[in-house]
């Protein structure tokens, strides 16, 4: 797999007038946490927000930062003990489910990020089209649970599709090159499509089946490192509100334009804006709602369903035992 590490400077400076035993967590040096992510805004949005703004570091937390491709190579990283925690996609509803990591922050709804496009010229106008042809994708991911929600909402068996597992990187190739007339992706790959398949057509994307089917993506830490490191997580709760707030409020525009000027420099600003709008994101007051009330255990626990199903997962933990709401609650009080 291809990783990229970025770490960041540790250590802060004493808080004046105050006493190192009475100082807060940011006085008495930050604590390094080693984090892995997706390098898509609607997984590392509020990370590079949060690094900007310096709303980590403010709550003592020094975020060593490592780029993976896929959720799933994320989860098998974090499994073998080589990350404290991770930030992914649908993912996050797939290895918790199976007693490996603990759920504890959502990001957003990934309510457009994925797509289904097709080519017209290979006879695929329509989801009656597809039936007998190749999809390809990268199953296990936000883009296999998309198209499954897809094809079921439009009365097509998987059986009645080949669907071609590959890295999305070479699923947008394949589709490019013809080999493939369909492709489910998640964006930013719609870029390249658009561009070097002007006769592609994006058939439907996530939106058609929110909330019905609402994809949520977030932050799951190693179950023993969850155990014992509660604290640590709350600093992270707490920088992540201050980051996530900035990015979606009132100057949400010179947040996004910075960072793609920052992290996303080969994405044109127009572009990248689009991406943006494409996931759905809530205030901090808003996700404390959603929370208390079991909406996000709902749509963890959908997403939980398809994994079941596909990947056969034998006595699956349930999204009210893998993912803790307790936390965030008690963290953020309004």
């Amino acid at each position: 797999m291809t990783i990229q590490r970025r770490t960041f400077l540790k250590g802060a400076g004493a808080v004046a007038g105050l006493s190192v035993l009475g100082a807060p967590a940011i006085a008495q040096g930050k604590t390094k946490v080693k984090v892995g992510y997706l390098h898509t805004p609607a997984v590392d949005g509020q990370i590079w927000a949060g690094m900007s703004t310096g709303s980590f570091a403010k709550h003592g937390v020094d975020l060593d930062l490592v780029q993976f491709t896929t959720g799933l190579e994320l989860f098998q990283a974090m499994i073998g003990g080589s990350l404290d925690m991770l930030v992914t996609g649908a993912v996050i509803s797939n290895f918790p489910a199976r007693g490996q990591g603990k759920a504890f922050l959502i990001n957003n709804v990934e309510f457009a990020t994925a797509q289904l496009w097709v080519r017209e010229d290979m006879g695929v106008k329509t989801f009656a089209d597809l039936k007998g042809k190749k999809i390809s994708t990268t199953t296990g991911t936000t883009a296999h649970v998309f198209l499954d929600n897809a094809l079921r909402a439009n009365k097509i068996a998987a059986s009645d599709v080949e669907i071609v597992n590959q890295r999305m990187s070479e699923a947008v190739t394949s589709f490019i090159s013809g080999a493939v007339p369909a492709v489910a992706l998640w964006v930013p790959f719609d870029i390249t499509v658009r561009q070097k398949t002007p006769g592609a057509k994006k058939l439907v994307d996530a939106s058609a089946y929110y909330p019905q089917a609402a994809i949520v993506g977030g932050w799951a830490s190693r179950n023993d490192y969850y155990d014992k490191n509660r604290e640590t997580c709350q600093r992270i709760i707490r920088g992540w509100q201050e980051a996530n707030d900035y990015l979606i409020g009132p100057k949400s525009d010179e947040a996004v334009a910075n960072l793609q000027k920052t992290q996303y420099q080969q994405v044109p600003l127009n572009d990248f804006k689009d991406q943006f709008k494409a996931s759905r994101y809530f205030t901090s007051a808003e996700w404390r709602k959603l929370y208390a009330d079991g909406t996000v255990t709902k749509w963890l626990q959908q997403v939980t369903d398809f994994f079941v199903e596909f990947g056969k997962i034998q006595n699956p933990v349930g999204a009210k035992d893998y993912f803790d709401p307790k936390l965030y609650l008690e963290t953020i009080k309004g």
